[in-house]
C-alpha cells in the first residue's frame, strides 16, 4: 500500500455503478488501488465504466443483475466469496426515484418498487455480504441517502420515506457492529449533484449549477481512507 494507492489490495463492490455517483465512485476507488465489482442492470453501460477503469490502469469486474430479482444477491455474494473470500468496501448506491406526488396520490405498486430497491435490496446486500465484510481486516459500508430522508419535503414522500428507512437500517447496523471494531458504516448525503436522477427531479435546473459526481466520489474515498467513526451521517457540500 502506498499513499497514491491507499486501497491497494482491497475489494470494493458498488451498486448503481453504471452512471452518475456510482460510476464516478467506482473509477475513483479503482484509481486508489481497489479492485471494483460493478453492479447494475445494464451490461453495456457497465462495460463502458470497466473500460474507463482499465484505460486508467485500474481493475474491475462487471456483475450485471437486477437487485430486486429473486436470488440475484445471494448468488452474487456466493460468487464473490468463491473468488475473493472477503469484501472490504460495500457501496449501496442503487436507487429509484419514483413519482414526485402528494402522499395521497402515491401509486401503491410504484411505492412497493421504490421500497423494494431502496430498502429491501440494500438489506439483502448487507445480509448476504456481512460474513465477507467480517472477514476483512477493516470493512466500510457506505449508504448513499438524500436530504429528504432526514427532512421531509412536499411531494417527496415515497422516495423520502425509503431513504429515511435506509438511514435507520444502516444506523442500527452501525450500532450492532461497532463492538467488532472492524466494520464502519457511513451514511452519505451527496447533496445537489449532477446526476440523471437529479435531472428527472429538477428538469428546469441548469446542470452546471450543481457539482459533478466526481466530488461525491472523492468524498467517499476520503471517508474510507480516513480515521472516522462508524454510524455518522455526513453531507457532501459543494
Amino acid at each position: 500500500m502506498t499513499d497514491s494507492k491507499p486501497l491497494d489490495g482491497k475489494l470494493a463492490l458498488l451498486t448503481g455503478a453504471s452512471r452518475g455517483i456510482g460510476a464516478a465512485t467506482a473509477e475513483t476507488l479503482a484509481r486508489a488501488g481497489a479492485h471494483v465489482v460493478l453492479v447494475a442492470r445494464t451490461a453495456t453501460a457497465l462495460e463502458e465504466v470497466e473500460e474507463r477503469i482499465h484505460d486508467a490502469g485500474g481493475t474491475a469486474t462487471i456483475a450485471p443483475l437486477d437487485l430486486t430479482e429473486g436470488e440475484s444477491i445471494p448468488r452474487l455474494a456466493a460468487a464473490v466469496a468463491e473468488r475473493w473470500q472477503k469484501l472490504d468496501i460495500l457501496v449501496l448506491n442503487a436507487a429509484m426515484l419514483g413519482s414526485l406526488t402528494p402522499v395521497e396520490h402515491i401509486d401503491p405498486r410504484e411505492y412497493a418498487r421504490v421500497l423494494t430497491l431502496n430498502v429491501g435490496s440494500n438489506h439483502a446486500l448487507i445480509a448476504a455480504f456481512d460474513p465477507l465484510l467480517r472477514k476483512a481486516d477493516r470493512a466500510d459500508v457506505i449508504a448513499v441517502t438524500s436530504s429528504v430522508g432526514h427532512e421531509p419535503r412536499a411531494f417527496w414522500g415515497a422516495y423520502g420515506s425509503s431513504k429515511a428507512a435506509l438511514e435507520n437500517l444502516l444506523g442500527a447496523y452501525a450500532d450492532e457492529t461497532e463492538h467488532t471494531g472492524r466494520i464502519r458504516v457511513h451514511i452519505v448525503d451527496p447533496g445537489a449533484t449532477r446526476t440523471r436522477m437529479r435531472a428527472l427531479a429538477f428538469p428546469g435546473e441548469e446542470p452546471e449549477s450543481v457539482k459533478p459526481p466526481d466530488v461525491v466520489a472523492e468524498f467517499i474515498v476520503q471517508r474510507v481512507t480516513a480515521d472516522v467513526p462508524s454510524g455518522e451521517r455526513v453531507r457532501v457540500e459543494s
